[in-house]
């Protein structure tokens, strides 16, 4: 369990900044605008660096590129899981105009689609910006193999 505790913590505030984000889009009325979806990525990748500094600070000696690349999918996945409930709870429940709004900002008229499939895009989405995201922010943490060469 204490494996988890660190992912488990901050992919729940990853989380939070997500929903927080996606409420006050909301309130000014551009969460129907798919382009305020980009600085989700942006929040994602945040959440997971500092993830993974911290496990690199934890235990610097024992600290390796699968541990840290562990820690940061699950952190954000995590981080979408929990988003993806609220989306769903939030165009269902909430806010049942949501994906009519969306739909037309789109031009998406002709697109039968169900909340399902909007939310299974959401959790896509998601998940593939963990992946890369942690891909990148490993690129920081990883320790170099490159010798200095006498010339």
């Amino acid at each position: 369990m204490k494996n988890l505790s660190l992912p488990l913590r901050f992919g729940l505030v990853t989380s939070a900044i997500l929903i927080a984000y996606f409420l006050v889009l909301a309130m000014v009325n551009k969460h129907t605008n798919p382009a305020f979806s980009f600085f989700n990525a942006f929040i994602t990748a945040c959440g997971i660096y500092e993830t993974i500094r911290f496990k690199k600070l934890e235990d610097l000696s024992a600290f390796t590129y699968g541990e840290g690349f562990k820690t940061g999918l699950i952190t954000g996945f995590i981080a979408t899981a929990v988003f993806t409930v609220f989306f769903l709870v939030y165009s269902t429940e909430i806010n049942s105009s949501f994906l009519p709004e969306l739909f037309e900002t789109i031009k998406g008229n002709a697109f039968n689609t169900s909340v399902g499939m909007v939310t299974f895009i959401v959790a896509v989405m998601g998940f593939a910006t963990t992946l890369v995201s942690t891909f990148t922010v490993m690129q920081l943490f990883k320790k170099s193999k490159n010798f200095i060469q006498n010339t």
